[in-house]
């Protein structure tokens, strides 16, 4: 039994903020991911935790066959939404319901993560990958390079301190943890990249919304309450408001590409 159910609860509140302000913030990643993936149109591609589709949309106008997968039931629904030509499914990247050897690329946008076991979550992509096939997983970089970890760190800080191990933003970001999980299961790292992420929001309520769409947000609000989440979101983001009253936060996405 994998994490399905419980991430389908956690992403399932603010999915229409989520798809429309929050996933964007992936782009540089997702366009790194593309020039490195040289796609052509006899390749299949599966989106593992594909959120409302946004990088199975720009891989499925490349021209080839696509797949996306999530946990979350009311992403699939906007997923589907955006993309009518790409196939679309509500899974548990644990379990994946494919055969074997099924698919050219794999890929997984801040989502392997939230594995309840990470390391099986790999095994399962690997399992489900061609022969020399290609896998290519965007993690956050380090805390230090990016902005954005102290409003996740204000956020956090309503929480109680949670076991060592446990999944969340970073949880792959620090020590090569990524990297080493992708030898561990057999994969071949052919690539790894911190790629610069800026993300902007054009005013606070907007990146209120957007900050607040994140499923680990969602447990937040179950422990203490919206208005007290939502006044340490704003707070947070004070210092990164500019004078013309954007929001900018300056980041790195971690994007490693391995081959099977």
């Amino acid at each position: 039994m994998g994490s399905q159910k419980i991430q389908n609860k956690l992403w399932g509140r603010q999915t229409e903020d989520w798809a429309n302000i929050q996933e964007e913030t992936g782009r540089s990643g997702y366009e790194y991911a593309l020039n490195q993936l040289e796609l052509n149109d006899n390749m299949n591609l599966l989106d593992i935790g594909c959120g409302s589709g946004i990088f199975s949309d720009f891989a499925q106008l490349k021209g080839i066959s696509v797949t996306g997968l999530d946990a979350c039931e009311n992403l699939i629904k906007l997923a589907e939404q955006r993309n009518s030509d790409a196939y679309f499914l509500v899974g548990d990247m644990e379990e994946l319901p494919f055969n074997n050897d099924s698919f050219d690329i794999v890929c997984g946008f801040n989502s392997f993560q939230y594995a309840g076991n990470i390391k099986y979550a790999f095994t399962e992509a690997k399992r489900v990958l061609k022969d020399k096939g290609k896998i290519v997983v965007m993690i956050w970089g380090n805390k230090e390079d990016c902005e954005v970890a102290s409003y996740l760190k204000a956020v956090g800080s309503m929480l109680p301190s949670p076991p060592p191990g446990a999944a969340g933003p970073f949880a792959l970001s620090e020590n090569q943890l990524l990297e080493r999980l992708l030898e561990e299961v057999g994969f071949h790292i052919v690539d790894n990249c911190d790629v610069d992420s800026i993300w902007e929001y054009p005013d606070n309520q907007t990146a209120l919304k957007g900050l607040g769409s994140s499923g680990p947000i969602t447990k937040v609000i179950e422990h203490t309450s919206s208005k007290e989440v939502e006044k340490t979101i704003l707070n947070a983001i004070e210092p990164y408001i500019q004078p013309d009253g954007t929001v900018v936060y300056n980041n790195k996405w971690r994007v490693v590409t391995a081959t099977k």
